[in-house]
């Protein structure tokens, strides 16, 4: 992009409100790093890249929001630089730069897909002017977005119930990754909504009409882990008595969410790196190597920088699924929202037992009240078993669990045969493993009377030496 810029002064940063990313690809190096520092000091998140090879796995690692592409590169056309980058990241807006007696490849350039082009020499000021327009578009493409889910979910996003301002924040993210073909990391405490953060991006984006596929690594045995994403050949081990598709073939284009990916062995972790920088997997026993095409998400109740630290989970598959961070706040930190849940919630309930149900002003004062250390999961658990126990339509305080009426210190402090007070991990495992043996083994039910994930549920009997029960 041989093109005259002028000299770079401070300016206001744009109210892009985004959090853009800027790529230059241009291989004269001081006009790359001249448009750089300007995106930079525009207030726009700035890479460069002197090819298109480097800009491809700057584009593949890195979410790109904006790319500001010379046409005339040397040994390839701009146009098919243009043309693929449409094809592959059809999230990213480009820009091309081009001479004055070049107007013929910026036309083509923007039936092409190009969002706009500027004409060389340009100066800060216009790459100013294009760059804040274009900021503006896309913020008015998630705007627009996140409206249009609001009115088919009325009080949220994509099918989540929230208002608050911490899921308005949440709902900007979703709608900036569902437009993005990048690994996404969901990091959120049990209970608060990892899943259907991860369905809202998948069914949200332009992969919607693909598979999506929900892997639960942490109540998978560690051995078969691997042959479940990578899939095996007929013989590959004891057992194996035919060819396996791995889950990572099968989406085919589409989106696999891997939950709890803090419980995946390390071993198994350097695999799917492997299998996410290369594109290709080799199912287990197999000597042939097979390319996918998926999109990854991610979720984790766990501190992963912990992990990485304690040697627990590898740092460069952090790194590599972390290019998005979306956080889901704990209820606590949205108690405004209670109201709105739990009206979603009674609606349901009252069409699926065909009663109308209601609370009384103490029973929601004590809903309001609650750290609900379960989060949202937790409460539609305490609302679907008051429904199921009360004869009336109004739920009183009394029909909600002791953990709560017990809260204000009414209730007695559990004790074991000897008298001795217990701790609240054994209170907890007493009450899961008894629950676990009144309902006979079923523990995909314990854990939803429990108020819990099935994925915590499977680590808590692993901790417990249990997995048997």
């Amino acid at each position: 992009m041989s093109t005259a810029l002028a000299p770079v002064e401070v300016m206001p940063e744009p109210d892009n409100g985004n959090f853009l990313s800027v790529l230059v690809i241009d291989d004269d190096r001081s006009v790359r790093e001249a448009c750089r520092e300007a995106a930079r000091s525009l207030g726009f998140n700035a890479l460069a890249a002197d090819s298109p090879e480097h800009a491809y796995r700057l584009l593949d690692s890195s979410a790109v929001d904006v790319v500001l592409l010379e046409l005339k590169l040397p040994g390839t056309s701009g146009i098919d630089v243009l043309r693929r980058i449409k094809q592959r990241w059809p999230e990213a807006e480009v820009i091309v730069g081009t001479g004055c007696a070049s107007v013929q490849s910026a036309v083509q350039a923007m039936k092409t897909g190009a969002y706009d082009y500027l004409a060389k020499p340009f100066s800060m000021d216009e790459m100013r002017i294009v760059l804040e327009r274009l900021a503006g578009h896309l913020r008015l493409k998630t705007e627009n977005r996140i409206l249009r889910e609001r009115i088919k979910a009325r009080h949220g996003f994509a099918g989540i119930i929230g208002s608050a301002p911490e899921m308005q924040k949440l709902y900007r993210m979703i709608a900036k990754a569902a437009q993005s073909n990048h690994p996404v990391l969901i990091l959120g405490e049990s209970g608060t909504g990892k899943e259907l953060v991860a369905r809202s991006i998948h069914f949200s984006g332009p992969l919607h009409s693909a598979p999506f596929i929900p892997v639960d690594c942490g109540s998978l045995v560690p051995t078969l882990i691997e042959s479940e994403l990578f899939g095996h050949v007929k013989g590959a081990f004891t057992g194996a008595n035919q060819q396996k598709e791995g889950l990572l073939s099968m989406a085919k284009g589409g989106t696999v969410f891997l939950d709890e990916i803090g419980e995946m062995p390390v071993d198994l972790q350097a695999k799917l790196l492997r299998a996410i920088q290369e594109k290709e997997i080799r199912p287990v026993g197999s000597t042939h190597r097979i390319p996918i095409q998926v999109r990854i998400l991610a979720a984790t109740n766990r501190d992963l920088e912990q992990a990485v630290a304690q040697g627990a989970f590898r740092r460069d598959l952090y790194f590599r699924l972390n290019v998005l961070n979306l956080r889901v706040p704990p209820l606590r930190e949205r108690r405004q929202d209670i109201l709105l849940l739990v009206g979603h919630f009674l609606e349901r309930l009252s069409c699926d037992i065909g009663r109308e149900f209601s609370l009384s002003d103490i029973a929601m004062k004590r809903l309001l009240e609650y750290d609900w250390p379960g989060n949202v999961r937790e409460l539609e658990n305490c609302l679907e078993r008051a429904c199921a126990i009360i004869s009336t339509s109004e739920i009183q305080d009394t029909d909600l669990p002791s953990s709560m009426t017990g809260a204000n210190g009414h209730a007695q402090p559990p004790t074991n045969g000897n008298g001795k007070i217990l701790s609240i991990s054994e209170v907890e495992k007493q009450t899961i493993l008894s629950t676990i043996a009144q309902l006979n083994g079923d523990k995909l039910l314990a854990a939803k009377l429990l108020g819990i994930g099935k994925t915590t549920l499977y680590r808590k009997l692993k901790e417990y030496g249990q997995e048997s029960v």
